[in-house]
């Protein structure tokens, strides 16, 4: 009971938090005021100008921990699903990769995200893109739909992360992919941490050790499974929690795998 009374207390603080970066237009993956700017922030985890230009006006938040486009080899026609798709940036990127004869599908926990990114949708004339209102652990997608899985900065936030691999598992195709940034902890992180709810909401304190992450992906059959941290990310991961040693603690990485061919 006490543990089940934890994951609704760390969704509600979740939920409430992005509601708020959703109503405000404006935000980052942090307790940081982002005082350098959108397009600095996103241009330092690994973002170009390019991407910036391709997508609708607000679509981009300064969430993300490092963009997972680089290691996902999307193609036109494919069906994408993205994680906790929050105002739709990564979600419009992969759009433009898939092509008319695509599709995406972002799902998001937060009504007020999924408003947003359904409107930039419009904004953009997007039609091969749709956003879902869902939470990761039960994703309102169909078995065996979808040929890459992309996420950023999403997987920490839950209380339950190998419920939503296994669900990821269950919605790809035979041979489909995960690429997903997300932060990690270098190694087990201490329990003031873990139970600081502005760490957890802020994408630190929920962060899973690589080898606890391997080993899930393993469990649930992935094949190929590589976890490869970015040490660079030190620099703007301290800038999320201004005056604390976090960044000794975690780092952000690329996580990836694929499911089995029949």
């Amino acid at each position: 009971m006490e543990e089940a009374n934890q994951m609704t207390d760390i969704r509600r603080t979740v939920r409430e938090r992005y509601a708020g970066i959703a109503q405000k237009g404006s935000g980052c993956c942090s307790q940081s005021s982002c005082g350098e700017g959108r397009e600095s922030d996103s241009l330092r985890i690994g973002y170009t100008l390019e991407d910036l230009g391709e997508v609708p006006e607000g679509a981009d938040l300064g969430l993300g921990c490092g963009t997972p486009l680089l290691c996902a080899d999307v193609r036109e026609g494919m069906t994408v699903l993205d994680l906790g798709s929050g105002a739709g940036f990564d979600a419009f990127l992969a759009a433009r990769k898939v092509g008319k004869g695509g599709r995406v599908i972002g799902v998001d926990m937060t009504p007020e995200m999924i408003a947003k990114a359904r409107d930039n949708a419009r904004k953009a004339k997007a039609d091969n893109v749709e956003f879902r209102l869902g939470e990761i652990e039960n994703l309102p997608v169909a078995d065996r739909s979808v040929d890459v899985v992309i996420s950023n900065c999403v997987l920490n936030l839950s209380p339950d992360k190998p419920r939503v691999l296994a669900e990821t598992f269950r919605v790809l195709k035979p041979g489909g992919r995960i690429a997903i940034s997300d932060v990690v902890a270098r190694t087990g992180l201490p329990e003031e941490i873990r139970r600081d709810p502005e760490l957890y909401a802020g994408c630190m304190g929920g962060a899973e050790t690589i080898g606890r992450l391997e080993g899930i992906l393993n469990e649930i059959g992935f094949e190929e499974v590589r976890i490869t941290p970015r040490d660079e990310s030190r620099s703007f991961i301290s800038s999320w929690a201004p005056g604390t040693d976090i960044a000794l603690w975690v780092v952000s990485a690329m996580i990836e795998g694929k499911k089995p061919e029949l």
